[in-house]
């Protein structure tokens, strides 16, 4: 399943109202708000055994979280990437984390290796909502870092020449033009 990033409508933006009402008002986010913002933006999603919600794409999923206690929370967008690849494609891994890091402000990407010795790349945005977010903050970062997150795995299609793999409708195969 590939995603167009610009199709995802560009909540809190346009009318002066989010999907909590007025613009402008000082909130404390939380899960219900989140599946609302999800709802709108019309894209699945379930909640975890742990209560953070999760939106499944074809090739990563991106969780929905909130932590710590009141004053301190955090809420985070965080994104785990499918392809497993080989502990031999660590460095380059790192170089496209690197370069994506240096060229965008979110998410922020790192390589995670698992105990197989497959290593996975992860994205991650937070932002510290304890004390109160304004609403159309909240809800443009939110939209921005679910578009960043398809546009990174898009990305990384490119960087890896990974598209080249993948058959276009006529019978010939990507970037063959």
């Amino acid at each position: 399943m590939s995603i167009d990033p610009s199709s995802i409508p560009n909540f809190g933006q346009e009318g002066g109202k989010g999907p909590a009402g007025p613009s402008g008002g000082v909130i404390r986010p939380d899960p219900d708000l989140v599946k609302q913002l999800l709802n709108q933006m019309e894209l699945n999603y379930a909640v975890d055994d742990e209560g953070d919600l999760v939106a499944p794409w074809e090739d990563f999923r991106t969780y929905f979280m909130f932590r710590g206690e009141a004053e301190q929370q955090v809420y985070a967008v965080r994104t785990f990437y499918d392809r497993a690849y080989s502990i031999d494609d660590k460095g380059k891994l790192l170089e496209i984390a690197d370069g994506w890091n240096q060229q965008t402000l979110w998410p922020k990407v790192y390589t995670h290796t698992h105990d197989d010795g497959s290593v996975r790349l992860i994205g991650e945005a937070q932002m510290l909502t304890g004390a109160g977010v304004g609403l159309e903050h909240f809800v443009s970062s939110t939209v921005s870092w679910v578009r960043a997150s398809i546009e990174f795995d898009q990305w990384v299609i490119e960087q890896l020449g990974l598209a080249k793999d993948a058959e276009s409708p006529d019978g010939e195969a990507d970037g063959d033009e």
